[in-house]
């Protein structure tokens, strides 16, 4: 027998609109709404989240991505000419942030990142991978459905 999976936004409310508070803080921040995209894309691919892969690559397209990057940015690193290097670092940064291994995120990945964003934006760029790895929780975890 299967239960049904937890409906967050019903279940626990109070904290769902914490998160909704965060992710709106986030996409606010003044961070490039299409690097957000992207960034958000990338780290859905990661983590496996259908729903989330669906809704950043329809807010990146709007955000002026060009499909075709989307389509090959699980290979970022095979398209160098197709990612900047601002894109490239922030990227990096993420994926090492989303698959943390055992030491953490590399000091070549982060010096990276810090030498293309100043401290306010890498802050940004840091809270933008920990809010979609955190939407990825829970729309894995909940079986999030597309939409139809």
């Amino acid at each position: 027998m299967t239960i049904s999976r937890l409906d967050a936004k019903r279940a626990v409310p109070e904290l769902y609109k914490a998160m909704v508070g965060l992710d709106a803080a986030v996409s606010n921040s003044g961070l490039d709404a299409q690097l957000q995209e992207l960034i958000k894309f990338r780290v859905a691919q990661m983590n496996g989240c259908a729903y989330c892969m669906d809704g950043h690559s329809r807010d990146a397209l709007a955000a002026g991505e060009r499909p075709e990057r989307l389509h090959v940015l699980a290979g970022w690193r095979e398209a160098p000419t197709w990612f900047d290097e601002r894109e490239r670092a922030a990227l990096a940064l993420a994926e090492a942030m989303t698959d943390l291994g055992p030491h953490g995120v590399p000091d070549d990945v982060y010096d990276e990142a810090a030498r293309h964003f100043d401290e306010h934006e890498l802050g940004q760029l840091m809270f933008a991978i920990i809010t979609i790895n955190a939407w990825n929780r829970v729309g894995v975890a909940t079986h999030l459905p597309l939409p139809e």
